[in-house]
C-alpha cells in the first residue's frame, strides 16, 4: 500500500489525519467517548516518505483495530495494543507473499527491502522477524 493509499484509507474510515505539533511523540491516535478516531502527526519529527508511510500505518493500526490502552488501568497491557498496531501496518505495507518474491528476486538486506517496500529498516525487521519467527522482536 502507498502512502496515498494510507491517506485514502483514512478517509474513508472517517479517520481524520492533521498536522500538529506534538511535544513528547512523533504521532499518535485516539479515540473519542463516540468512536471517532483522529490521528495528529507532527511534521518535524517526520524523517522521510518512509518514515511518514511507517508512523500513518502505525497509527491507523490503532483506529481500525482498537488497539488503545487505558493507563488508568493497571490491567491493561501497552505493548498488546502496540504489537496490534503493527501487525495491522506490517500485514498491509509489507504483505508476506509479496515479502518471499522480493526475496526470491534478490533483495536479501533489509535496507534494500525496507527501500523496496518503501517503509524504515525498523519496520521491516519487525515484518521480517514477525513472519519468519512469530514475534516482533527486532
Amino acid at each position: 500500500m502507498t502512502l496515498i493509499g494510507l491517506y485514502d484509507l483514512a478517509e474513508k474510515e472517517q479517520i481524520e489525519v492533521e498536522a500538529f505539533a506534538l511535544e513528547k511523540r512523533e504521532a499518535l491516535s485516539v479515540m473519542d467517548s463516540d468512536g471517532q478516531c483522529c490521528i495528529a502527526m507532527d511534521p518535524r519529527r517526520i524523517a522521510s516518505a518512509a518514515d511518514e508511510k511507517t508512523k500513518l500505518a502505525h497509527e491507523l493500526g490503532h483506529c481500525i483495530t482498537g488497539a488503545f490502552y487505558s493507563i488508568d488501568s493497571p490491567f491493561d497491557i501497552r505493548q498488546r495494543h502496540e504489537n496490534r498496531a503493527d501487525k495491522w501496518a506490517i500485514k498491509r505495507l509489507v504483505p508476506e507473499k509479496e515479502l518471499e518474491k522480493a526475496v526470491a528476486d534478490g533483495y536479501t538486506e533489509i535496507w534494500a527491502l525496507a527501500d523496496f517496500f518503501g517503509v524504515t529498516e525498523d519496520l521491516m525487521r519487525r515484518a521480517v522477524s514477525w513472519y519468519k519467527f512469530g514475534n516482533l522482536e527486532s
